[in-house]
């Protein structure tokens, strides 16, 4: 399989650590033999995953699209940030769009052909795509949401904090790789060589050995969000959070497919059946034997998405 090509883009907002000036990372999949090719597929990860997640979808598209994908703030080879607040939706939202901009600034400058934009977002990369999907002014063509909508289940949030920000270390690739499986249950069955590939990227070199390779401090707002949960304050604001979400959803009008985990706890059936009936009016596939959420490395999965996404 090629390999994609490794990108950095200075955003605003939030500064780096230990710098005025941040800077988040893409990964570059242009291997359609096209110097600027009209189709660009933008996939973004989940809350504590990173762009190289979407390898092996990425290698499917990329006769076909320009694929990039991202590196989310405090993860990957992107800049951690100076102050842990600034780990929300809001900047990396705000990040994104640059990076839209930049792409759409590139082909202008080489008078190419109209650029079509799609969205891949697994879970929080999925609220991503989803906040600018919503805004006409960013012209996405088609969404992917993987196993992520506007209400999302309280247990979920508190399964994924109970090991959030945790950082161990591990002598071995392989020890590493198997503590991952203890925590990803839901993202179903994958072989042996399936689950080091999904690992390595989620690795970083420390003295003696490994560790994960995003910044534990993405903690910080989690957990203050979970620790102040039986508050009215915050019952409040998760309604009022929930109410926004189904509105930017209602706003959608570029073609929707939702994949969904049939043994989801984030993404319930009800929900997934609510985003059918409303808005976009999203076409569901749920995958068997799955939770949350799909990796897009099995073979139904890649197949689901490319057939959605490349359809005239």
């Amino acid at each position: 399989m090629n390999e994609p090509t490794l990108h950095f883009l200075d955003v605003p907002g939030p500064k780096a650590r230990h710098s005025q000036q941040r800077r988040i990372a893409w990964w570059d999949w242009n291997q359609t033999g096209q110097a600027q090719p009209r189709r660009v597929v933008i996939c973004a990860h989940g809350l504590t995953r990173q762009g190289r997640d979407f390898d092996v979808l990425a290698a499917e598209l990329a006769p076909h699209a320009r694929v990039v994908c991202v590196d989310v703030a405090g993860r990957g080879r992107s800049d951690w940030l100076d102050d842990p607040v600034g780990y929300q939706i809001p900047t990396y939202v705000t990040d994104l769009a640059v990076l839209l901009g930049h792409l759409r600034a590139e082909y202008a400058a080489a008078a190419s052909a109209r650029l079509q934009i799609d969205w891949v977002g697994t879970s929080m990369g999925g609220l991503i795509g989803l906040s600018l999907a919503s805004q006409p002014a960013i012209g996405l063509h088609r969404l992917v949401l993987n196993d992520v909508g506007p209400v999302i289940e309280w247990s979920a949030l508190e399964r994924i904090g109970s090991y959030l920000g945790r950082m161990p270390e591990f002598e071995t690739e392989q020890a590493a790789a198997d503590y991952l499986a203890t925590l990803s249950a839901g993202f179903g069955p994958h072989s042996a060589a399936q689950w080091l590939a999904l690992s390595r990227p989620m690795l970083r070199p420390v003295r003696h050995g490994w560790t994960l390779h995003y910044d534990p401090a993405i903690a910080v707002p989690y957990r203050a969000m979970l620790d102040q949960s039986d508050s009215e304050h915050v019952r409040a604001v998760a309604a009022h959070g929930e109410q926004l979400l189904w509105s930017l959803y209602d706003a959608v009008t570029a073609p929707t497919l939702l994949l969904r985990g049939a043994d989801s706890d984030l993404l319930t059936r009800e929900t997934a059946e609510a985003m059918a009936a409303r808005g976009p009016h999203a076409r569901c596939v749920e995958f068997a034997g799955v939770g949350h959420a799909p990796t897009l490395v099995a073979p139904d999965q890649v197949a689901t998405v490319k057939e959605f996404l490349l359809a005239s």
